[in-house]
C-alpha cells in the first residue's frame, strides 16, 4: 500500500514559522509569517513527524514496534501474526492473520489517503515472484537499467565478478580524467547487492577506491558489470518446507588488502534454504595472525547473530537453540571456547571477546568446516570459476525458472 501525501499528515511538536507563499500573500499584512500547524514537504522535521503519526496509528491498532527494527510492526493474536513494514510512505502488509490484515487495510484507508497496489511484486527496485513452493527475489529491471545507463547492454559476458587472485592497488599510474562515472557505477552496484550477495566482495573492494580511482579500477568494475549481464536473471530463492533454522558461516582473508594489509571479514546467515544476511567488510585494524583475523570476524558475526535472534523473537519465532557457526580455523574455535586469556591474545581488544561470551552462554556453537566447503569464502576473496559457482548455488542464488519461463522477472 502507498500513502498519498504522507508528509502532510505529520503533526509538528515544536513551533515553526515560514514566509508567506508567493501568490498567497496577505494584502493587509504582507510582512507577516505563517505558523505551521502540520508538516510540509521539504521541512526537515517532516519525516520524523510522519513516522510519529504512523506509529501512533499502528500502536493504537494493537501493533507494537519491534526492538530489532523501528520500521517493523507486529500484532500477535492467538498464535497468528499480522506484520506491517513501513518505508516512508510505502507499506508492506503480511502475515497469517488475514482478518486482522483486512481490518488494518480498512483502518488505514479511513485515516489516510491510501492506494492499494495489490500483491507484492515490486518494492524499491526489488522484484518478487512466487509459486506454491518458493519465493524468488531479484533486481532484474534495476540491473538491466544499470547496464543500459552505462552502455554495457551488449558487452561481453564474464563467469565471475573478479579475476581469481586479483590484486587491486591504490597506487596505479593511469589516472581517470573524471571519477564521477566510477563513483556512480560503484554506488549503483552497492544497491544491487541487496539481492546479489555473490558480487558483495567485488563491489566492496572497488568501493575502497572511490576517492581516487584509476583506469585499472574502472576496468575491474566493468568486469563486474559483464558478470551482472551474464547473470541478469539470477536472484535469491526461498523454498517452502525447509527446516527454518539459523545457520552461520564465518571466514576471514588474512591481510587480503594490499594497500593497508588489513584482513577482510566475510560471513553469511541462512534461514532454511535462503540467505538472509551477509557481509563483506575490511577489518578496522591490522591482525597479527590468521587466528586473530578469524577471531575478529567471528566477533562481528556474533553481533549480527544477536540482532537476528532479537528479530526472530519479535516475529514470535524464538531461537531456542545454539546457532551453528561454521569456521575453517581450529585455533579460532579453541580461542572462542576457552575462557582463559593466553599471552598470545592479550593484544586483542576486549570487545572482540564478545564471541567468547556468546559461546559460553550457548547462543552460538562454533563448528569446524573444511576450507573447500566454507561458503563464506565467497565474501573474502576472488575465487576460481568452479568454486565460485558452487558457493553461489549454496547461497541460494539461482536463475529464475517459474512456470516454464526462464530468464524473466
Amino acid at each position: 500500500m502507498d500513502v498519498k501525501n504522507a508528509f502532510l499528515h505529520g503533526e509538528l511538536d515544536r513551533e515553526i514559522y515560514m514566509i508567506q507563499l508567493m501568490g498567497f500573500q496577505s494584502q493587509e499584512h504582507p510582512k507577516h509569517v505563517c505558523k505551521l500547524r502540520k508538516a510540509l514537504y521539504g521541512l526537515k522535521q517532516a519525516p520524523r513527524a510522519w513516522y510519529g503519526k504512523i506509529v501512533e496509528f499502528l500502536t493504537r491498532s494493537g501493533y507494537f514496534v519491534t526492538s530489532a527494527d523501528s520500521s517493523l510492526f507486529v500484532e500477535a493474536n492467538e498464535g497468528k501474526l499480522a506484520i506491517v513494514l513501513v518505508y516512508v510512505d510505502d507499506l508492506i502488509l503480511t502475515g497469517d492473520n488475514k482478518a486482522e490484515l483486512l481490518q488494518t487495510k480498512k483502518n488505514l484507508s479511513v485515516h489516510f489517503q491510501m492506494k492499494e497496489l495489490g500483491l507484492l511484486k515490486h518494492f524499491l527496485g526489488l522484484e518478487v515472484d512466487r509459486t506454491q513452493e518458493e519465493i524468488f527475489l531479484c533486481q532484474h529491471k534495476y540491473a538491466k537499467d544499470l547496464l543500459k545507463k552505462f552502455g554495457m547492454l551488449e558487452c561481453k559476458l564474464s563467469s565471475t565478478p573478479m579475476e581469481p587472485n586479483a590484486k587491486m592497488c591504490a597506487h596505479e599510474v593511469k589516472n581517470l580524467e573524471d571519477a564521477t562515472m566510477y563513483r556512480q557505477l560503484v554506488g549503483s552496484l552497492i544497491y544491487l547487492t541487496l539481492t546479489r550477495p555473490d558480487i558483495s566482495y567485488a563491489v566492496g573492494v572497488m568501493s575502497r577506491y572511490m576517492q581516487d580511482p584509476k583506469k585499472p579500477h574502472l576496468e575491474a568494475v566493468r568486469r563486474i558489470l559483464r558478470y551482472v549481464k551474464s547473470t541478469i536473471d539470477y536472484g535469491l530463492v526461498y523454498k517452502k518446507g525447509e527446516d527454518c533454522k539459523l545457520v552461520g558461516y564465518c571466514d576471514a582473508d588474512y591481510t587480503g588488502d594490499h594497500n593497508t594489509r588489513r584482513s577482510t571479514t566475510g560471513y553469511v546467515f541462512k534461514l532454511g534454504s535462503g540467505t538472509i544476511s551477509w557481509c563483506s567488510k575490511r577489518q578496522l585494524t591490522i591482525s597479527l595472525s590468521t587466528t586473530e583475523a578469524e577471531y575478529r570476524a567471528a566477533a562481528l558475526v556474533a553481533q549480527e547473530s544477536t540482532w537476528l535472534i532479537q528479530l526472530m523473537n519479535n516475529l514470535h519465532q524464538p531461537v531456542e537453540y545454539a546457532i551453528p557457526l561454521y569456521c575453517d580455523n581450529q585455533s579460532e574455535i579453541r580461542l572462542a571456547e576457552n575462557p582463559v586469556f593466553h599471552a598470545r591474545t592479550k593484544h586483542i581488544e576486549v570487545h572482540y571477546h564478545f564471541i567468547r561470551e556468546k559461546v559460553l552462554q550457548e547462543e552460538i556453537e562454533m563448528r569446524p568446516i573444511k576450507t573447500d566447503d566454507q561458503v563464506a569464502d565467497l565474501f573474502t576473496k576472488s575465487l576460481s570459476t568452479g568454486k565460485f559457482k558452487m558457493f553461489r548455488y549454496q547461497l541460494g542464488i539461482v536463475q529464475l525458472v517459474i512456470a516454464g519461463v526462464e530468464g524473466e522477472c
